[in-house]
């Protein structure tokens, strides 16, 4: 009996979004009294960094400092329609009607900006610190706050934005119909090396590195913390995670979570990761998405290190050690026969 290593890999392509109904999702923008602007959703934020990146997003079309932009969002009673938080749609199709509703917005405090500076909306610019000033003249400006106070109490009118997103319909061929029903589409390929103890069966994963492309970065720091994320649960799917770890008997199932077998910290290998960066025509800023498939390459690139490293053909997941070892018994038997 020894320790075996072996090396795996595996590449995915994922399109983003769901693609029934045009899986629409809406945002609505608006100025309040005290110069923040507030972005209405009903998308969730479950850990993924939502609130982050549509505020990064608002801040950036607006025009206005980052910390200045409150993200309201979760509320299906007060936002407008989401399609739901999955299929690492939500920077994409929430991103872009964040996009468009803050462009709106930003275009009705221009024009209120105007109004007081007395030129034309066309020939204002923000310096994105909460000013808003002619272009070329610096000191011929007004405040963001100045501006939503003159919209509110000298002009009466309302600073604000809306808009609901919709996948565009993809070309059909007339003659077969076929097209394309993916409005973009992310990949990733990761390449993984284990340690399988032959006598016990344990796997170490010993290190996991993956290239990604997933449009630009809107948060490289929060695209960072998702590929980690997903290299831990990628490798508890892979190698425990299952109410019935003691196959095939279900008799020692566990009762709660205390006993749910899961990759611990002290489990984690060396996780090394590139981005490419090939914007999306259709994404916010050319941002794609970065959700799901983070955990998706990893998971058939250890399977296939741990049949590499042992010359087994195994296609099921979890990989836990009694599969392993009765694949290795399996294997005797087949050889010894021969």
């Amino acid at each position: 009996m020894a320790k075996k290593r072996g090396t795996g890999m595996a590449a995915v392509s994922y399109p983003i979004g769901m693609h029934l109904g045009g899986d629409p999702t809406g945002a609505l923008v608006h100025a309040t009294s005290s110069g923040n602007f507030t972005v209405a959703l009903a998308s969730v934020d479950v850990g993924q960094g939502l609130k982050t990146v549509m505020a990064q997003i608002a801040a950036e079309a607006i025009g206005v400092p980052l910390e200045t932009v409150i993200i309201d969002t979760g509320d299906t009673d007060t936002g407008p329609h989401c399609s739901g938080t999955g299929a690492s749609r939500t920077t994409h199709r929430a991103g872009n009607a964040v996009l468009a509703a803050a462009r709106e917005a930003r275009a009705a405090m221009l024009e209120v900006a105007a109004e007081m500076l007395e030129v034309s909306a066309a020939d204002l610019d923000t310096d994105g610190k909460g000013n808003i000033h002619v272009k070329g003249v610096a000191e011929k400006s007004v405040s963001v706050m100045d501006t939503v106070l003159a919209a509110t109490f000298q002009f009466g009118k309302t600073i604000a934005g809306r808009s609901m997103y919709l996948v565009p319909k993809s070309p059909q061929d007339p003659e077969t119909g076929e097209s394309d029903p993916h409005s973009t589409q992310a990949h990733a390929c990761t390449v993984a090396e284990v340690e399988v103890d032959t006598e016990t069966g344990e796997v170490a994963v010993l290190s996991l590195k993956s290239a990604y492309e997933i449009g630009r970065q809107i948060n490289p720091e929060l695209v960072k913390g998702q590929i980690v994320g997903g290299a831990w649960m990628g490798i508890g799917h892979t190698l425990c995670e299952t109410t019935a770890p003691y196959y095939p008997s279900t008799e020692h199932a566990p009762l709660d979570f205390l006993n749910y077998g899961m990759t611990g910290v002290a489990e984690m290998p060396e996780v090394e990761c590139e981005l490419l960066e090939f914007p999306s025509p259709s994404g916010p800023y050319g941002a794609k998405g970065v959700g799901e498939m983070v955990a998706n390459s990893p998971i058939p690139a250890i399977v296939n290190a741990i049949n590499n490293a042992l010359d087994l053909d195994i296609s099921d997941i979890p990989v836990t050690p009694e599969v392993i070892l009765r694949a290795l018994d399996a294997q005797a038997g087949a050889e010894a026969a021969d």
